[in-house]
């Protein structure tokens, strides 16, 4: 075959389509490739952001228990201290008269308030104050708005 100008811009033409496609195969790998790299990246930091959050709670949970049981220590403490201030009370104060009998019985609270509050702790004092509230709705509620005024009327002043 000759190399005629026809034939020899028919070569060209082809070489230049193939070379498009080539250009064009090799943009689309690139791209292909970028897009896996960000699919990868987009995953590793979805996977870091899930393990930070996961340490965050159970740093929280952690924190809240810790709350928790400080809270439970000081309530049985406090629990605790009253009843030793009933037993102070029964050995200083007069053992009869009028005195002796309102001591008595200061002791005796006391220390039945202790009683409860070291045993019930926050939460057993929780579920009763529930249960009081449900049995006695209105004066619950009366109750609280009284407190409610007497608070306004503190912090106004």
């Amino acid at each position: 075959m000759a190399n005629t100008p026809g034939t020899r811009q028919r070569e060209e033409e082809r070489m230049r389509g193939q070379t498009g496609t080539d250009l064009k195969n090799k943009a689309k790998e690139a791209a292909s490739n970028v897009a896996d790299k960000a699919r990868d990246t987009a995953s590793a930091v979805a996977s870091q952001a899930k393990d930070v959050a996961s340490n965050v709670a159970d740093k929280a949970r952690d924190m809240a228990s810790n709350l928790g049981e400080r809270a439970q220590d000081a309530t049985s403490s406090v629990g605790h201290g009253m009843q030793s201030l009933a037993g102070t009370i029964r050995e200083r104060a007069p053992q009869g008269g009028m005195m002796g009998t309102a001591a008595t019985s200061v002791a005796g609270a006391l220390e039945s308030g202790g009683k409860y509050i070291e045993e019930q702790g926050l939460s057993g004092m929780g579920e009763d104050l529930t249960d009081l509230i449900r049995r006695n709705p209105i004066p619950a509620m009366l109750v609280g708005v009284g407190i409610g005024y007497l608070l306004a009327r503190a912090l106004r002043g």
